[in-house]
């Protein structure tokens, strides 16, 4: 899809040339894409870079996939194999092709319906990041978004939890709640139809399925019969906020259009799942957002497991503009309602009586430092040379830099007078 405009920039300098990258792929490896914004292309590298994107286009569409499933299902569970290099459902006709490739045999419902447990997650920390919930956390999710009343869920980067709706609801009757995902992810076109799932870059709000791809996300979030809409989001950590929140804001933007509630100015009901210590940038975009204590943990991500303690906890929190006493969190893995804040919090968050907030981000208990004027982290000690708390082995270097982009103390690069 449409790539992003960047400009280098060094320390004490003005805004250098700015340039096109990849959206989605910060490595040159996975997406060798560089234009200067200024730089004059011609004709043969255009049709060279069309050629390319032709050459790296998927093998089949979505609508091949989906007819490719409906005669595997129909096969006997003996021949039903999974290409393992090629990540892809095979036919017996086309055994012979892969006959030299790893494969699965024997691919049961269960399977096809838990594709994220069939595929392999895509790790590459600076394109795909694809760090699964854990079941835990799924359940939890989902249980929450049931006892808030939605209905609807859209699922954008979230495929497990899209999957375990999914899965209720073909085994469940009475379960009455639909999810929609929007993945940069093309192998579960393999597992979903065009109703279900939509090829989608949450870094440039693209549909590469185009004009009926967004026409299916439209009728989505459309809240009929009351049935109410959140979006649920996971991005790649590594993501630049600034691009996913233009975005989110673009999905909000398509929620207000279908207006048969009354939107107006309201906000989409959302839960956006990143660590902590993004809290600003997001309130930068969303000030209408709080954070929960709630930690959400991955089952392929070596850190981000639950049940840790100290630093070791998972940093990942739910992010959401609903109001947070709605948001009950369970005590049996110990957290507590704070009557003062009007939310649930980790045990180890308590309630600091002169900030008259429970001010723990990381689920350790946090001191108030008086010269600060804030609580920080237990480790860390007030530093008379930076004049503000750091960890007590900290260079006291940063205090004679300043601001990235135009070398003055005083402020950082995001409140820099010189940016425009």
């Amino acid at each position: 899809g449409p790539a992003l405009l960047f400009a280098k920039t060094s320390q004490g300098k003005e805004e250098g040339r700015r340039f096109y990258a990849c959206s989605a792929c910060r490595d040159r490896k996975d997406c060798n894409f560089f234009q200067w914004e200024d730089e004059k292309v011609s004709e043969t590298r255009l049709a060279a870079r069309e050629e390319y994107n032709r050459s790296h286009q998927p093998f089949f569409t979505h609508r091949q996939n989906v007819d490719r499933y409906k005669n595997f299902v129909l096969l006997p569970l003996s021949k039903r194999r999974f290409c393992q290099e090629c990540q892809q459902l095979l036919l017996p006709a086309e055994w012979e092709k892969h006959s030299d490739h790893q494969f699965l045999c024997d691919i049961t419902t269960a399977q096809l319906k838990s594709p994220s447990q069939l595929l392999y997650p895509l790790e590459n920390k600076k394109t795909n990041a694809q760090y699964l919930f854990a079941d835990r956390s799924c359940q939890f999710l989902l249980n929450l978004l049931i006892d808030l009343g939605f209905r609807r869920v859209l699922s954008v980067g979230t495929p497990r939890l899209h999957e375990m709706i999914q899965s209720k609801a073909s085994q469940e009757e009475e379960f009455n709640v639909r999810s929609l995902l929007l993945d940069i992810d093309f192998r579960y076109s393999q597992f979903y139809t065009e109703d279900e799932f939509c090829h989608y870059n949450m870094f440039n709000h693209h549909f590469f399925g185009g004009e009926a791809a967004r026409e299916t996300c439209r009728k989505f979030l459309c809240e009929e019969s009351g049935e109410r809409v959140i979006m649920v989001t996971d991005p790649p950590f590594g993501g630049l906020v600034e691009a996913l929140a233009f975005s989110f804001k673009k999905l909000m933007a398509m929620w207000r259009e279908t207006d048969k509630e009354g939107h107006d100015n309201r906000e989409m009901p959302m839960f956006w799942i990143f660590p902590y210590f993004f809290e600003s940038r997001i309130l930068d975009f969303f000030p209408s957002f709080s954070m929960m204590d709630y930690q959400v943990d991955y089952d392929n991500h070596a850190l981000y497991k639950h049940g840790k303690t100290g630093r070791k906890q998972s940093p990942v929190r739910i992010f959401t503009n609903l109001t947070p006493s709605m948001i009950v969190l369970p005590e049996e893995e110990g957290y507590r309602f704070c009557t003062v804040c009007q939310r649930y919090v980790s045990s180890g968050n308590q309630h600091c009586e002169i900030c008259n907030s429970c001010t723990s981000k990381d689920g350790r208990r946090w001191k108030h430092c008086v010269l600060c004027k804030k609580c920080v982290k237990p480790s860390w000690f007030h530093c008379n040379n930076c004049n503000c708390c750091a960890l007590q082995k900290h260079s006291c270097e940063k205090a004679d830099t300043g601001c990235f982009l135009c070398g003055k103390a005083g402020h950082k690069r995001s409140a820099c007078p010189s940016l425009s």
